[in-house]
């Protein structure tokens, strides 16, 4: 399958030592680290969105240890292999834990071009529930069906967990990490992005109702089955709400908020 890349309205000039194709990876990942800002869904240096290089399937892009999500640039994201290693030159080392998770999954499946992980409030919440995302919403229920667990195992540093990480994925797209936090993969940036938006929102909103006390509202059976298989079909590929359609608009928010540095 062929590797998708959505680019921005308007790109700066492309580095002699870069594809073109690269490039607008690396714009549009840029853009996805500085929504992540704008969304509140940062940790520090903390967390990571990488990327497959079309035309090296071996060869990745991350965000350098040591710069926030706010700054970060088209030029300034590293290139790794996978296993993490540095190629070329860089200001900055990588995370020695930051591609443990995420080369699993790129190496383990042949679709995930573009995986999130993020370690917010609201979805770090949800991770240590034990039991996890309630089918109280349609924000949750219409993913419920892309979503799968991961039980912890510690700081994601020993390779071992690498199969299991995979297994458990298996083809869905979001990943809870117990007692941790989440997970997404995309063939496209904006594909991804959106995966998270969506799980980051439904974990809002269950700690808000959570937080109110009140209880909540049960669905039949019926009604949550009708919702989940809705949302297997409207997000799906060819769907009306087709996930990452919507990377275009994020995009063009992000300019108005923030203007158009990432793209240096």
């Amino acid at each position: 399958m062929a590797i998708q890349v959505e680019t921005a309205p308007e790109m700066s000039e492309i580095p002699s030592e870069m594809t073109p194709e690269e490039w607008r990876l690396r714009v549009d990942l840029a853009a996805a680290y500085r929504l992540a800002a704008i969304y509140g869904w940062t940790d520090l240096n903390n967390t990571h969105f990488s990327a497959r290089i079309p035309g090296t399937p071996n060869h990745f892009l991350l965000n350098p240890f040591g710069m926030l999500f706010d700054e970060i640039t088209a030029s300034s994201l590293i290139k790794v292999d996978h296993e993490g290693t540095i190629i070329g030159e860089s200001d900055y080392p990588a995370n020695p834990a930051g591609f443990n998770i995420h080369g699993a999954v790129h190496m383990g499946v042949s679709n995930a071009h573009c995986v999130i992980h993020t370690h917010s409030r609201f979805s770090s919440a949800v991770s240590m529930q034990k039991h996890g995302l309630l089918p109280a919403s349609q924000k949750a229920l219409t993913i419920m069906g892309w979503v799968a667990y991961h039980d912890f195992e510690g700081p994601a540093l020993d390779a071992g967990e690498r199969p299991r990480i995979v297994g458990d994925l298996g083809d869905r797209k979001i990943l809870i990490l117990r007692n941790h936090g989440l997970l997404s993969v995309g063939e496209t940036v904006g594909e991804a992005f959106v995966w998270i938006y969506r799980i980051e929102t439904a974990c809002r909103l269950q700690i808000d109702a959570l937080s109110g006390g009140a209880e909540l509202n049960p669905l039949s059976e019926a009604t949550q089955q009708k919702s989940i298989e809705t949302g297997l079909k409207m997000y799906d590929k060819g769907g009306f709400n087709e996930v990452g359609r919507e990377w275009a608009a994020l995009v063009r928010q992000l300019e108005r908020v923030d203007g158009v540095g990432y793209r240096r």
